[in-house]
């Protein structure tokens, strides 16, 4: 059997049907990390200095906010490890949202309601977006799913 010899042109156009096909797993790989696109805002921003409820909820002034397209477990929950040991998962996500924050004034942006008639805002501390925080972090989850249900 005789070799197939490709021509330089042939080599150049596989080279680059790999090249654009890695360039599109790169960008799709890049949209998994917390890239939701919001809704435009729903209401006036609400900034000051927040009391954490939990890894997903903050108070503002009185005012409760839901963090916009995250879920994180409530600050009383208990989780199990992989091995079937049980740990605070809900204590943890919530120290880590008040780690977060860090004392510092938030800035948020609502962008729906909830079923409990909370804003479900995009909120930031020092420049950082809380919800990316949180899930980046490990202690909540990008939870897509809540945005259509926020009216439930």
């Amino acid at each position: 059997m005789g070799r197939v010899v490709r021509s330089p042109s042939s080599w150049l156009f596989w080279l680059i049907v790999i090249a654009l096909g890695a360039a599109v797993a790169y960008v799709a790989g890049e949209k998994r990390a917390h890239d939701i696109t919001p809704p435009p805002a729903s209401g006036a921003p609400i900034a000051g200095r927040a009391r954490v409820i939990d890894g997903d909820t903050i108070e503002i002034l009185g005012q409760r906010i839901r963090l916009f397209g995250i879920d994180a477990p409530e600050s009383r929950q208990q989780c199990r490890t992989g091995s079937g040991r049980e740990y605070p998962c809900g204590r943890v996500a919530t120290r880590a949202l008040t780690a977060a924050i860090r004392g510092s004034r938030i800035s948020c942006t609502p962008v729906d309601h909830d079923r409990y008639d909370r804003d479900v805002a995009i909120c930031a501390a020092g420049g950082h977006d809380l919800g990316d925080v949180m899930v980046r972090s490990g202690n909540a989850i990008d939870y897509r799913r809540y945005i259509s249900r926020t009216r439930e």
